[in-house]
């Protein structure tokens, strides 16, 4: 199994990598001091799954865990709070380890995650395909917002976050577009080199000078619309 470990802490970085030497079946293990560098080194590390904390700065596991992008590895939590446990299991968590835990604990959580790999594709163990995703976590100021996916109307980038646009508030998510967007499916497109809009709620597409639009919600919102993205939206929209 191919492990990242994600957490802030290095002393309990570097536990876990001890215990997991000495653990058969682990192939290669990397760190991550955080959610933000996590998403980076899932996309060229490709983890089986992750050992993920929950209170980081600015994001933290649960949010991640809500956030990956497919195919998702799985997630075992490792946390010293008990009070996650039905959120992480709400993000399909396979085991959820609190800390202090021993090498012992640790090898029944391995051995769930064998479990789930034992689907093969061509020849090499593969995890079963995610569930779609209907929320996303958010941390607001020590409370957790959810925001159900399909009431998103759109996205724009804002520095190292997004912004998610809905009926009832404009939440910032600690995430990349592209790694979000990846992650929402097939509901949501790429409208402009900083937004990315749901095509159900799409009323009208406006053309503008130069070949650039506009696109009109049925909330009432306007929405950029970049030539360089137009094409691809027209075509998801249908003939006409």
């Amino acid at each position: 199994m191919r492990l990242l470990i994600v957490d802030d802490e290095r002393p309990a970085r570097a536990k876990l990598r001890h215990l997991l030497a000495q653990q058969d079946g682990v192939t290669a293990v990397e760190e991550a001091a955080d959610g933000i560098d996590a998403l980076e080194r899932i996309a060229s590390f490709r983890p089986d799954a992750l050992l993920l904390d929950i209170e980081m700065p600015e994001l933290s596991g649960i949010e991640l865990a809500a956030s990956l992008p497919e195919p998702a590895p799985l997630v075992v939590f490792v946390t010293a709070y008990e009070r996650y446990a039905c959120q992480a299991f709400d993000c399909d968590a396979i085991d959820y380890l609190l800390k202090p835990y021993d090498g012992e604990r640790l090898a029944r959580a391995l051995a769930r995650l064998r479990k789930k790999l034992e689907i093969k594709v061509d020849g090499r163990p593969a995890a079963l395909p995610p569930a779609p995703l209907e929320q996303l976590l958010v941390s607001e100021r020590g409370a957790t917002r959810v925001v159900r996916i399909v009431d998103i109307q759109w996205i724009e980038t804002a520095d190292n976050y997004v912004v998610l646009h809905t009926a009832a508030g404009s939440p910032l998510l600690r995430q990349t577009l592209t790694g979000l967007v990846d992650r929402l499916g097939a509901g949501f497109i790429r409208c402009h080199r900083r937004a990315a809009v749901a095509v159900g709620w799409i009323d009208k597409v406006v053309t503008l000078d130069k070949g650039d639009g506009e696109l009109l919600l049925r909330g009432g919102a306007r929405v950029p619309c970049s030539r360089q993205y137009r094409a691809d939206l027209l075509a998801r929209l249908g003939p006409g």
